[in-house]
């Protein structure tokens, strides 16, 4: 590890608390606390020894000075290392008033001493301990970390990857296929006099081919990451078409909320409007633009510019036209025209006001004169077809991310382009040379980098065990 490992047993190691739920406010409010004091704190706030581990008491907790009751509370015991710390841990389950909070904190305050020291916790030091005290990787903190921020489904499930492990034995794996070839190399470092040259271009080509191979499978898992941060960071979703088409009305609706103007009057929306949305579990950010027609106005028409600009942006372009009209003034049918049909939905809104012959042949028309391959019918005013509109916008969406979607951090991107990827050009170009020392090293560089992804270290003894373990030296 790259961190000493802890004991709750060391001396004057701080003991530290915080208030882990909203701090408002509610029906319960949890404290924790960790560290070799946490038995301490829970004597002196009930005069009583810690209850059986990992079984919830009804306890009084009591000022510790002024003995006054606070709070009846739910009180739950971890001894270490079976803790989410790998500490002595405690947690009281309080009355959620903010009154009841604030004393309970002010009284494990007072029992610090400078030979017990307890004090507030900094942002994430409890998963901090825990990935010091070997409960979890770097893999699984940041998962933790994404989990807690997760706004939608899909983002939740794709965190649980990484704060279940997954990703920590991917990584894992990789390492091994590393070590192994790493230990290859070191042999002929160490026993290169008893190899002739054949031998030695014969074990850097099994090498060469193993990093290879591994290399393919790194490069695949990062264009799947790159692909799944669309999920994270949101799809990008553009209402575009001619003013009053309803297009404001339509973000509005799918928003639940007035978040766009609307009115009668043409030209209204001049610049986009951008609202974060959940459609079934998806992160969505949908941009009401510019209505696009023929226009003489300056303002107007830097409107329209920004509109396509956002157009050439976006994931999925939603295309709103009324059915009322079958009409459209050049400027919208060049638009049309330029549109990349393939992530393009045409909208036909107004449906309440015309039959169904005439919408059929108007939905015709468009798919046969512009290329319209995808068409959906709504009406803004009575909301029909919306809930069709939104599931065509989901199961588009799921074709885009059909495999299982992959979060890691920008940290971990960099550094498997950075070190990873990196070190196997390095290898590469070491290996043609039959330089086996810079070989060893360049391999040396993508093992260090996956230590710096999980936070752990190639020790000394897993190398002599891949050598021993893998290859008969016997001399």
């Amino acid at each position: 590890m790259l961190f000493r490992r802890w004991s709750s047993t060391v001396p004057f190691l701080p003991t530290v608390y915080a208030l882990s739920t909203y701090p408002a406010r509610s029906a319960i409010a949890v404290v924790r606390v960790t560290g070799p004091a946490s038995s301490f704190v829970h004597k002196s706030l009930t005069s009583k020894s810690v209850p059986q581990p990992r079984k919830a008491a009804l306890t009084k907790l009591y000022h510790p000075r002024s003995k006054v009751l606070i709070d009846q509370a739910l009180v739950l015991y971890f001894n270490s290392p079976h803790s989410y710390t790998g500490e002595d841990m405690l947690e009281l389950h309080l009355h959620g008033g903010t009154a009841v909070v604030k004393c309970i904190l002010e009284s494990i305050e007072q029992l610090h001493t400078p030979e017990q020291p307890i004090r507030p916790a900094e942002p994430g030091e409890f998963s901090r301990k825990a990935f010091q005290n070997g409960k979890m990787d770097l893999t699984q903190v940041e998962g933790i970390n994404d989990l807690i921020h997760a706004e939608t489904e899909r983002q939740r499930l794709s965190s649980l990857a990484s704060m279940k492990g997954e990703t920590k034995q991917l990584f894992h794996s990789w390492r091994h296929k590393i070590l192994d070839n790493y230990a290859l190399i070191t042999t002929l470092i160490d026993f290169g006099e008893e190899h002739d040259i054949d031998e030695i271009g014969e074990l850097f080509d099994r090498a060469e081919s193993d990093i290879k191979q591994l290399e393919t499978e790194v490069r695949t898992y990062l264009d799947n990451v790159k692909r799944s941060q669309i999920l994270l960071d949101g799809f990008k979703i553009t209402l575009t078409g001619p003013p009053n088409a309803g297009k404001s009305s339509l973000l509005n609706i799918i928003a639940n909320e007035d978040r766009a103007i609307v009115s009668e009057i043409e030209g209204t929306t001049r610049d986009s409007i951008e609202v974060p949305l959940d459609i079934n579990g998806y992160k969505v950010i949908i941009g009401d633009t510019a209505g696009i027609r023929d226009t003489d106005n300056i303002i107007e028409k830097e409107g329209i510019k920004r509109a396509k600009m956002k157009v050439s942006e976006a994931d999925l372009n939603l295309v709103l036209l009324p059915c009322t009209s079958l009409q459209l003034e050049q400027e919208m049918e060049n638009y049309l025209e330029q549109c990349n049909k393939d992530n393009l939905i045409v909208i036909f809104n107004k449906s309440d006001l015309l039959n169904q012959r005439d919408i059929g042949n108007l939905v015709n028309k468009f798919k046969t004169d512009f290329g319209i391959k995808e068409t959906q019918l709504i009406s803004c005013r009575t909301k029909e077809g919306i809930e069709q509109l939104l599931s065509c916008i989901s199961q588009k969406l799921e074709t885009w991310t059909q495999e299982d979607p992959i979060y890691v951090s920008k940290r971990i991107q960099n550094i498997i382009e950075n070190d990873l990827l990196f070190g196997f050009d390095e290898f590469y170009s070491q290996a043609h040379k039959n330089d086996v020392v810079l070989a060893a090293e360049a391999l040396k560089i993508s093992m260090d980098g996956i230590g710096k992804i999980t936070g752990e270290a190639i020790g000394v003894e897993e190398i002599l065990g891949s050598i021993f373990a893998n290859f008969c030296i016997g001399k």
